[in-house]
């Protein structure tokens, strides 16, 4: 938009001295041109005014995002006074030396002192630049020390994989992570390029195939949930692989975590018994069978191709945490996942409604 009001400013200034005549259609055409730049200025100023911004990552909730954040205010408040002088220099040189009755344009070669001094005042910018950004990227990328939580996550089209090493524990999308200590992730990819963000607590990372990176982050508060996304396009479903990470006290995350390692629960109900054997040991009405891809401690279920849905009930979401795990959702997703979600690798396997029904309420017994 800068480059449009800039190319209009240039073209007004170069216009035919006032003694030549103007076309009827200029002026309204002018006037649509300045309502446009207007309206676009407004929306741009507008859209900085958002309050509900849960992946506002200029809203920085532990110590990684907020030195990162630290960096980011230098740079900006740097890139604004030089934008201010240049851009000034610019419209007072076009305004100044336009083209007047009487004065024609000549060619001139350029200044030696001038083009070293513009050349010598950006590279010492940059310089100075360069001390702070090296300095917290090898802060930011250096494994913590201490008492840490360790977890190797692992990308896949279209959800992530969370294990938690030290823990023996394996979930899905869902992170939980407890606060005041630093966590350190092992990223991984298993398909495609993917990249990992959580606006709130730490910065971005791409998950390559073939290569492990590695990031950290800390939460302060106790009870929050913060969003993210994967922010490298990876396919269909790119926008539904989502991110949620919920913090808590040491003693409610120790919880989690003993929960998390007890096998799965057995179901009670004739319908859920029904679903564990259609999940099980059923062929599928389109082929294959559930077990072929899913994990379920405790079972004969030790596919890692899907999530393990060892607890599934306990989740908030699925389906890379898009849907809200509900029965009437997760029938929804057991009918077509990719009419649900474009691009998943989990095919419609034409089920029936009865083994629909059943499979639901199986799954929402793993608590």
């Amino acid at each position: 938009m800068l480059v449009q009001v800039q190319s209009y400013i240039f073209r007004a200034s170069m216009r035919r001295p006032s003694n030549l005549k103007v076309s009827a259609g200029r002026s309204p055409r002018l006037m649509k041109r300045a309502f446009f730049f207007a309206c676009s200025l407004s929306l741009f100023v507008l859209s900085a005014c958002a309050q509900d911004t849960p992946q506002g990552f200029l809203e920085p909730e532990g110590p990684i995002a907020r030195r990162a954040d630290q960096l980011w205010d230098v740079t900006f408040a740097i890139a604004v006074v030089i934008f201010v002088i240049v851009q000034g220099l610019l419209i007072f040189a076009i305004i100044r030396f336009r083209e007047r009755p009487g004065r024609e344009a000549r060619q001139f070669h350029g200044n030696t002192k001038v083009e070293i001094v513009l050349t010598v005042i950006p590279a010492l910018i940059l310089a100075g630049l360069a001390v702070p950004t090296v300095s917290t990227v090898m802060a930011l990328s250096k494994k913590p020390t201490g008492d840490i939580l360790e977890i190797k996550v692992l990308a896949r089209q279209f959800w992530w994989e969370y294990e938690y090493t030290d823990l023996g524990v394996i979930t899905a999308n869902e992170m939980h992570v407890p606060v005041d200590t630093p966590v350190y992730l092992t990223l991984e990819g298993d398909d495609v390029i993917h990249s990992f963000w959580i606006p709130k607590l730490t910065g971005k990372q791409d998950v390559v195939p073939g290569r492990t990176n590695n990031m950290q982050f800390e939460a302060e508060n106790a009870g929050e949930t913060y969003l993210g996304q994967c922010t490298e396009y990876c396919g269909l479903s790119h926008a539904n692989m989502r991110i949620r990470v919920y913090t808590h006290t040491q003693e409610e995350f120790d919880n989690w975590v003993a929960s998390q390692k007890e096998p799965a629960s057995r179901p009670t109900g004739a319908l859920a018994r029904e679903g564990e054997r259609i999940f099980m040991e059923e062929q599928l009405p389109a082929g294959g069978q559930c077990i072929n891809c899913h994990a379920i401690q405790g079972t004969d279920a030790q596919a890692r191709t899907g999530p393990d849905l060892t607890h599934f009930a306990a989740r908030e979401t699925f389906a890379g945490a898009i849907f809200q795990n509900s029965p009437d959702a997760l029938g929804a997703w057991l009918r077509d996942p990719p009419g649900v979600k474009p691009g998943s690798l989990m095919p419609d396997y034409g089920l029936s409604e009865e083994q629909i029904e059943a499979l639901v309420a199986y799954l929402r017994s793993l608590d």
